[in-house]
């Protein structure tokens, strides 16, 4: 046995919703999501997609209430978010809207260099965009953040 951990060779975000195949309709039309490939039961629940975005995969499945796995409520903020780069946050956060999502927070300037907006899909997962608008040291935003509670 060896202390060297374990090479950890890519991370997926995998999100459980109450309708996969309306969510994957969602990603595709508010992200531009393309569908990879997925497992639906006789019944017609998916118990495993997976989707591109971008340059990333996007797992999804629907709820497995039976193995103690659940899909968030889309009532309250479930911790976590998926933060996507894009190039433009007011094209994209307008596409997402129109496709079903909730904006939290409209695209707005931020200390650390980024445009960036807050939407929750209709699936109850919370999506940040960003876009770029500075390039800032990670000194910078540090210098930045501690003036924003002077």
């Amino acid at each position: 046995m060896t202390d060297k951990p374990a090479a950890i060779h890519e991370v997926f975000a995998y999100l459980r919703v109450r309708d996969t195949g309306e969510a994957m309709r969602f990603y595709a039309a508010a992200f531009g999501a393309e569908e990879i490939f997925r497992l639906t039961e006789p019944t017609g629940r998916i118990g495993h997609a997976e989707m591109r975005l971008g340059p990333a995969v996007l797992m999804l499945s629907d709820p497995y209430p039976e193995c103690g796995m659940e899909a968030p409520s889309g009532e309250t903020d479930i911790g976590s978010a998926v933060h996507l780069h894009v190039d433009d946050v007011d094209a994209m956060a307008d596409k997402a809207v129109a496709a079903g999502a909730t904006m939290l927070m409209p695209p707005t300037d931020q200390f650390y260099g980024e445009r960036s907006c807050r939407l929750r899909d209709p699936f109850g997962h919370t999506w940040l965009l960003g876009h770029e608008i500075e390039k800032l040291t990670p000194e910078e935003m540090q210098r930045r953040y501690d003036a924003l509670f002077r």
